[in-house]
């Protein structure tokens, strides 16, 4: 009788204490949450237009320059076009027409800084979330990415 009450005591201890763990956890995910929607709140007017990362400042395309658009046709399919095709969903979404609507700071922060903008940026979460498989980093330089964004450009026309 005895060790049936120390084992049912014991249960329950077991019990109780999963149970506040359970609870805890979901605070810390409450928290996370807050944490989350709180950095978003807290990007500045340039970061929600141009994204989160090393490019700081206003990127213009006045005119298509062939030759770094030729490169950036290179690195696109070397780097970008086993996940992303230029005119219909793929792994990630289509960039055919993406200069149209981000802008190219935009654009190379993205390629850049993917792990960032896809934790903090609202545009790229909810686009990311439409997708199963997260951009990686690919570890371009900037002037690869320009070279990207230059191609990207020039397929948005």
């Amino acid at each position: 009788m005895m060790n049936t009450t120390i084992t049912k005591v014991a249960g329950l201890l077991v019990l109780t204490a999963a149970l506040l763990i359970g609870c805890g956890g979901s605070s810390d995910n409450q928290s996370e949450n807050a944490d989350s929607q709180k950095k978003e709140q807290e990007l500045t007017e340039f970061e929600m237009t141009n994204g989160i990362g090393p490019v700081k400042e206003e990127i213009t395309i006045d005119e298509i320059d062939p030759e770094l658009a030729k490169e950036g046709m290179r690195v696109f399919d070397m780097k970008c076009g086993a996940c992303h095709k230029l005119d219909s969903r793929y792994v990630g979404p289509p960039l055919g027409g993406i200069m149209n609507a981000r802008t190219p700071a935009y654009v190379m922060n993205m390629i850049l800084n993917p792990e960032e903008m896809l934790a903090k940026h609202p545009v790229a979460k909810s686009v990311g979330s439409q997708y199963p498989t997260r951009m990686t980093n690919q570890q371009l330089t900037r002037e690869k990415a320009r070279a990207v964004v230059e191609y990207l450009a020039q397929e948005s026309q």
